[in-house]
């Protein structure tokens, strides 16, 4: 059942969605004290009710719940039009985090969450929602229009503007945020060698736990994405350097 609460008319809606009743209430009134318009949703079927209802800016999204568990509901949305989420799953679950990082899912909190720290991870993964890369120009003026400019590799061409990448085939390969934040961090540098330190910091922002696993399996599914018929795989477009990182073994052009 939708339950709204609506103390102040803000403009950034959030949607909570945990079976735990007290759970939903301490958390939306504590968002709602710090700015954002919450809803809250006890199961898969009332958030996507809500969906059709409002339009979202981030899902804090528990894992463990009866029925249709956060992983089966996270795994149904569609990644290239659903809004950020933040799963929450159980101390010492880190399968659940790694699964759920591998769905697409922005970030993760461990339950019980600390309100302080879900409410810089929101703040976190909103800004990074909201940012334009900061990475060259997005638009170019020729003949006095305004043209889109990409940034082009290996027959690939990532389009920053409209946060799409682009096959040597001209087929539009959706990404999740958190895939389109890192790929941008590896054509801003590439044939650099890039620790896993430095992948979290520029895709993830400065505050995001360091959790190595993280950027290794966000790694491994922007790999399987770049992996097209023909041409360089992305395990050669994305190499690890042994004990040092990862990095983008291609040239890079925007134009």
């Amino acid at each position: 059942m939708l339950q709204p609460i609506e103390i102040m008319d803000l403009e950034t809606r959030l949607l909570i969605v945990d079976d735990d009743p007290g759970i939903r209430e301490l958390t939306a009134q504590f968002l709602v004290a710090h700015g954002y318009v919450v809803d809250t949703a006890e199961d898969g079927v009332a958030m996507r009710a809500a969906l059709t209802r409002h339009e979202y800016a981030l899902i804090v999204l528990d894992v463990m719940m009866p029925g249709e568990d956060g992983l089966a509901i996270l795994r149904s949305l569609d990644r290239a039009t659903a809004p950020a989420v933040i799963i929450l799953s159980v101390i010492g679950e880190e399968v659940d985090r790694i699964v759920g990082l591998e769905m697409g899912a922005d970030d993760y909190v461990a339950k019980p969450a600390n309100p302080r720290e879900l409410l810089a991870r929101v703040r976190s993964v909103l800004r990074r929602r909201g940012e334009r890369p900061q990475s060259g120009p997005r638009l170019a003026t020729v003949g006095g229009n305004a043209v889109r400019v990409y940034q082009r590799f290996a027959g690939w061409r990532l389009d920053p503007q409209g946060r799409q990448l682009i096959d040597p085939e001209e087929v539009v390969i959706n990404l999740s945020d958190g895939e389109f934040r890192l790929l941008m961090t590896f054509v801003d540098h590439p044939l650099r060698v890039l620790t896993r330190d430095f992948l979290l910091d520029h895709s993830r922002g400065p505050n995001a736990e360091h959790f190595d696993r993280a950027i290794d399996v966000q790694v491994s599914r922007l790999r399987r994405k770049l992996s097209g018929d023909g041409g360089r795989t992305g395990d050669e477009l994305i190499r690890t350097i042994r004990n040092e990182g990862y990095m983008f073994a291609a040239d890079v052009e925007t134009r």
